[in-house]
């Protein structure tokens, strides 16, 4: 099991918990993003790919390198299709798992929204990130991991 990191929206609030289980774990790891950025010191489990500037380029770049069984970190609900098609775990930084179950339904609720912007309508955007939220990741973050290395 491999983890990947979509780097470009990672909320500083998680950086600290997932450094510390990847140097814990020993978890080959892979942060893509388009611009410069680190979720802890220096590891030797810790790749950093970064990508050209664009819509979804890092989103590609991970389907391309993710395989079965290995562990996406994204906020992105296409992206977090693209890998649960490939029989890999995604997990959102809320600490929600994306499942074959809920990602249809997350996917349409995403695309309606989004249409609903494009009309001109102006909605909500999500709420902001907070230490809850970041404790509720940690709790499914730990768990998948449980799951995953044993």
């Amino acid at each position: 099991m491999r983890l990947f990191i979509d780097g470009d929206a990672f909320p500083n609030l998680l950086k600290t918990i997932v450094f510390r289980a990847i140097e814990r774990l020993s978890i080959e790891t892979k942060v893509v993003s388009n611009k410069k950025i680190s979720i802890g010191n220096s590891s030797k489990f810790i790749e950093y790919i970064i990508v050209e500037q664009g819509a979804d380029v890092a989103d590609k770049k991970i389907v391309e390198l993710c395989s079965g069984g290995d562990f996406v970190i994204t906020a992105d609900i296409p992206l977090a299709d693209a890998i649960i098609s490939l029989d890999a775990y995604a997990l959102d930084h809320r600490g929600e798992l994306y499942t074959k179950e809920n990602i249809k339904q997350l996917l349409a609720m995403r695309n309606l929204m989004e249409s609903i912007r494009e009309s001109g309508e102006i909605t909500k955007g999500p709420k902001a990130f907070s230490q809850k939220d970041a404790h509720h990741f940690a709790n499914s973050f730990n768990s998948l991991l449980v799951k995953l290395v044993n």
